[in-house]
Parts: C-alpha cells; structure tokens; sequence
C-alpha cells in the first residue's frame, strides 16, 4: 500500500475548483502514484511512451479526443503545443477537473502554462516524502512549531540514517539501498533531463558543477567563486544553477528583507532538498561515515530547511522560508513568516548532546531585533525536546 501523500487533500480541493491542475516536482518523487491513486475516474496516458507522445504531437486535437472527460497526461513537458489545445477545451467548456498535467520538468511545464493555461489552471508541487510522511503522521504547520507541545514522531530510528537515505519514495517503497538508486538516479538526471533543457558540451563539467554545489551546502552562494572553480562563465554558472532549481534538486534560500538597523549580506544560501542525493555527491558512503563528515552540519541544516519547504508546499503554499545574517557574522539558518508579519526564527545543530550555545544566536536576534517574544527554536541532532531560556529545543524527531 503506498505511504499517504500529504499533498492529495490538497490535489483533490483543486480538482474540484479549475479545469486545470499541474503537478511537478523532481523525477521519482511520486506524482503519478499520487495522481493515481488519488484522483478516481480519471483515465491516465503516460508522454514518456514513443508512440502517445508522437500522435500527440502530430494530432493534438486527435489525441484529446481519444480519452473522455477527465485526464492524468503524465510527463507533459514532452508536448508543450497540446496546452494550446487544452486550452481551447477548457475556454469552450470551463468545467472543473477535466485535465490533470504532471511533469517532472517545471522549467518547461511553467513556460507552457505561463502562455497557454494562466488563470485556468492550479499549480502544485510534489516533493519527495518529508519526515512526517514517512511516519504516517499528520501534517501540522511549521510555522506553529515552537508554540505547539514537542512530540516524537517515532521512538526509533536514527539521524544519520535518515539523512543517508533521504525521501525519495522507491528507495522506501522498495527498502533499495540509497547509495544504488541514487547513483542511478543521478546518471540518468545528467542523461536525460539537463540534456533535454541544456545544451551541456561537457556531461562532466556539469557533474563536477553539482558536485561543487554539494560541498558548498549550507553555505552563502558566491556565482563568480563557484564558476572558477568549475571552470565556466559567470552566466553558465547561473544557467546551470537555474536549472538545478527547476528540477528541483536545490533552492535557494534568500535572506530576510528586515534589517533591524543592522546591515545584511544579500546573498542566498544553497540548500539541496534531498539529504540523500546531497551525501551521494559528497561521496559519503554509509551513515556511519556522516556521523563523523566534515559536511554533517552542512546536510544537518539542509534537512532542517527542506523539511519545512516541504511541509508549506505540500500544503499547496508557497513556502515563506529565509534565513537572516548581518555584516558582524551574526546568522539565523531559519526564518519561518508564521501570517502577521511575526517571525519564527529556527537555528538547525547537529550535534546529539544539548548545549546551551545552541540559543546563543537565538537570545542574540531577539535582542538585537527586541522580539523577545519570538518563539526562537531550535531543531538538534538529540533525542530529547526541551525548553530553555525561552527558547524551544527541538529534537530531530519532532521536526516536520
């Protein structure tokens, strides 16, 4: 039985509401199982087949008229001119749920929707399976962390092997070994999808540029340092790294607007939304060799903010995630904008034993920005929650 989406409440309210309804997110991480499984009475046609794909493209209006009322077209970037015609269904009759478009290509998908289908179409995203999801336990909001009683989502488990394992579904669906499939994975997400989107002369320039973007995990991004060291142009860099987000492989994390009378670095910080994919890259080898990598923070914080990017899109929200730094040094990894304007401010700690330099920059923002009254947390590699000097301590467990 397939582990519960939290997303499919969310996919079913939208089929009820437009005629249109896009799913993406990176490749394998279960948009068509959910669609599937989800959405009953819907006939299903796959654009990866050669065949469907090639009457698609040569008689749209042929292809349409093959299915009946309601439609799962999977991998639909692979025909970006049958939204004109879907349009031209939906203008005629505007009636709720008829066409349901999933893609794991959001570059091409968003391009296709932003000419052909604004306005007449919901656009959601799947991601791979959070924490939460993997457990079987309820979605609550992120934002309301710090006000709710900690709880442990499991009682067993351990962090260094989540985080080796990552959310990709078939590696749990099918108990693979990570390490296996996520090379796979990532042969053919150079092989098909980069080549599909980008002319990439060099297949290893590019694989040594996510390598490089792995070892800066967790870091402020500087475009011009990462282009040197991989060799390429400033504006390669950037394409490459665009690219990258399309497919939902890293985010950039932007820095919080508010200043608070301080001065702020402007750059983002980049975070891979696969812990799993991120120690694959950095050739880390089993959970034992993370316990003691030098990068185990690094994947330690990207677990901490993709497990709340997570939980705000599978809401069907757009994730109002930031993290905060001044000139001084001075660093928040975590801002959470919980509605109001008030700001939950989350620091992300490896390490297993609680100390009280965890809330140092936490008591350190409240003052500085006099939101003393902000719920400051934070979210550590320990089995225990807590509270301490107004501070939350979260364990890792109750994280998600």
């Amino acid at each position: 039985m397939p582990i519960p989406r939290h997303l499919a409440p969310r996919l079913c309210r939208a089929v009820e509401q437009f005629p249109v309804v896009t799913l993406t997110g990176p490749r394998q991480s279960g948009k068509t199982t959910l669609a599937r499984s989800a959405l009953e009475g819907y006939e299903y046609v796959n654009l990866e087949a050669p065949d469907d794909r090639r009457m698609a493209r040569d008689d749209p209006r042929g292809f349409l008229a093959r299915f009946g009322s309601r439609l799962i077209i999977d991998e639909a970037q692979h025909v970006p001119d049958l939204f004109s015609y879907i349009q031209l269904i939906v203008d005629e009759s505007p009636r709720p749920g008829q066409f349901v478009l999933t893609g794991s290509q959001n570059f091409l998908l968003l391009s296709g929707i932003s000419q052909s289908l604004a306005g007449r179409c919901d656009v959601l995203h799947l991601l791979p399976f959070s924490r939460a999801e993997l457990l079987r336990a309820d979605l609550l909001p992120i934002e309301q962390i710090a006000s709710r009683a900690p709880c442990d989502l499991e009682t067993g488990g351990n962090l260094h092997q989540a985080l080796f394992a990552g959310g990709y579904p078939r590696i749990h669906d099918q108990r693979l070994e990570p390490q296996v499939w996520l090379a796979n994975y990532y042969q053919t997400y150079i092989e098909r999808d980069v080549r599909s989107v980008i002319n990439v002369g060099d297949p290893e320039t590019f694989a040594r540029f996510m390598g490089l973007c792995a070892g800066r995990a967790g870091q402020l991004l500087n475009f011009s340092a990462l282009a040197n060291d991989c060799g390429v142009s400033h504006a390669t860099a950037k394409r490459w790294l665009s690219v990258l987000q399309a497919g939902f492989i890293v985010t950039l994390l932007q820095p919080h607007h508010r200043n608070f009378n301080k001065r702020l670095v402007k750059s983002p910080k980049l975070h891979f939304l696969d812990t799993g994919l991120l120690c694959y890259l950095l050739r880390i080898r089993t959970p034992e060799d993370l316990a003691w990598h030098a990068s185990r923070g690094a994947v330690f914080e990207s677990w901490v903010v993709s497990e709340a990017i997570k939980n705000y899109t599978h809401r069907g929200l757009r994730p109002d995630v930031y993290f905060w730094r001044d000139a001084s040094g001075h660093e928040i990894d975590l801002l959470l904008e919980a509605g109001g304007g008030a700001l939950v401010p989350v620091e992300a700690k490896s390490g297993q034993t609680f100390h009280p330099d965890f809330v140092k920059e936490l008591h350190w923002w409240q003052n500085t920005t006099r939101l003393t009254d902000a719920p400051g947390t934070v979210v550590y590699g320990g089995d225990a929650s807590t509270r301490y000097k107004n501070c939350t301590v979260l364990s890792w467990r109750s994280w998600g």
